[in-house]
């Protein structure tokens, strides 16, 4: 028997749920768990994992077929690393360099994540972003970032 899948984002999407209801369940370990009637602090993130794990078992489970179809593909891990750096490299930067040329960042590392790179589209999507968020952020609900380094 065959293990092919019909669609690899439910796939991947049901192993994240179940990874992430386990991860739940592993930190709220230490938490009391109380009763139905009085819950305690570990009550909810288990059973939120617990049920995590099932909606991630049944979207994994459906996205499975025996018989033809697509092979599974390897995890994308250049896309995992450069998101994950991204997302980084903004929570670091925002304090040491400013909110714009953090985002500027942000934005070129979540687009080297893609297949391709258009540095037109790039460009005007840096653009676009950056000015939307320093009107939301900056002027919408004031938080108090620099805009860059020097201000």
């Amino acid at each position: 028997m065959k293990l092919s899948i019909k669609n690899q984002e439910d796939f991947w999407a049901g192993l994240m749920f179940i990874g992430f209801g386990i991860l739940a369940i592993v930190v709220a370990r230490d938490y009391p768990m109380g009763a139905a009637m009085r819950m305690g602090p570990g009550y909810f993130p288990t059973w939120l994992g617990g049920l995590l794990i099932l909606i991630g078992a049944v979207v994994s489970a459906m996205a499975l077929k025996t018989v033809g179809g697509e092979s599974i593909k390897p995890f994308a891990w250049k896309p995992a690393i450069l998101l994950s750096l991204a997302f980084f490299a903004f929570g670091w930067s925002i304090d040491y360099i400013g909110f714009v040329p953090a985002l500027v960042g942000v934005i070129a590392l979540s687009a080297l994540a893609g297949k391709r790179v258009h540095i037109l589209e790039l460009i005007v999507l840096t653009i676009v972003l950056v000015l939307l968020a320093i009107g939301v952020f900056i002027y919408g609900i004031e938080l108090p970032l620099r805009l860059f380094w020097w201000s």
